[in-house]
C-alpha cells in the first residue's frame, strides 16, 4: 500500500512528537526557551519542529495533548473500577505530583494563548473535555440524569483547574481541603472517609 503525502507527514509528526516526549519525560519545555533549544534536547532540527508544529506554543500544545492522552489511559482504569469521588481524587493526585509542575504551568500558558486565538489551538481545546466526559459517565452510573451528570462533571473539572492554578501561584494554599469540599458540595453529602484519607495521606 502506498501512503499519501498527508499520511507520511502525519507519521513523521508522530515520530517527532514521540522524540519530544522522550526527551522531556513527564515535563514540558519552558515557554521561555527557543525552538532551537528544544530541538537540541530532542536531537532534531528546529526547522522540523516549525514545519510540523508551527511555533513554540504549537509544540507545547501538541506535547500536552499527547501527555494528557497517555495519563487518561490510567485514569480511565480508575473510572472503570471506582466511583466519581475516586476519579476526582485520582485526577488531583495525577496533576499535583512535583514532577508535573512544568506541565501544569505549560497548560495554563497554552490555555491563555488559546483564549486569544482559539482557532490556532482547536485540537488542544477540543481535547479539554476528556476528563469531564469520564466524570459524567461515572455520575450517570451513580444515578444522575445525563444533563445533570454533564453539568456536575464540567463544574467539578473547572473547580479543580482553578485549584491547580492556585497551587501554581500560591503553593502554600490548602487546595486538598478545597478538593474535599468540592466533593462534598457536588454530591450534597459528606465526603467518604476513604476519600478524605486519600486526599490527606
Amino acid at each position: 500500500m502506498v501512503l499519501s503525502s498527508t499520511e507520511r507527514n502525519g507519521d513523521a509528526r508522530e515520530r517527532l512528537l514521540a522524540r519530544l516526549l522522550d526527551a522531556f519525560e513527564e515535563g514540558l519545555p519552558s515557554p521561555e526557551v527557543s525552538l532551537r533549544e528544544i530541538a537540541a534536547r530532542a536531537e532534531t532540527s528546529h526547522a522540523l519542529l516549525r514545519y510540523h508544529f508551527g511555533s513554540l506554543p504549537g509544540v507545547l500544545a501538541a506535547m500536552l495533548e499527547a501527555q494528557r492522552s497517555r495519563d487518561n489511559e490510567a485514569l480511565l482504569e480508575t473510572a472503570r473500577q471506582g466511583t466519581f469521588d475516586d476519579l476526582v481524587v485520582a485526577i488531583w493526585r495525577a496533576y499535583t505530583r512535583p514532577e508535573q509542575l512544568s506541565r501544569v504551568r505549560g497548560f495554563f500558558h497554552v490555555v491563555g494563548l488559546a483564549a486569544y486565538s482559539p482557532e490556532d489551538f482547536r485540537e488542544f481545546i477540543d481535547s479539554l473535555d476528556d476528563l469531564a466526559k469520564m466524570l459524567a459517565s461515572l455520575a450517570e452510573r451513580e444515578g444522575l440524569g445525563t444533563e445533570e451528570a454533564s453539568t456536575l462533571a464540567t463544574v467539578t473539572i473547572a473547580a479543580m483547574r482553578g485549584l491547580l492554578l492556585q497551587e501554581v501561584l500560591t503553593p502554600a494554599a490548602h487546595s486538598e481541603d478545597a478538593v474535599a469540599l468540592i466533593l462534598r458540595m457536588s454530591k450534597g453529602r459528606s465526603v467518604p472517609t476513604d476519600t478524605r484519607g486519600a486526599l490527606s495521606g
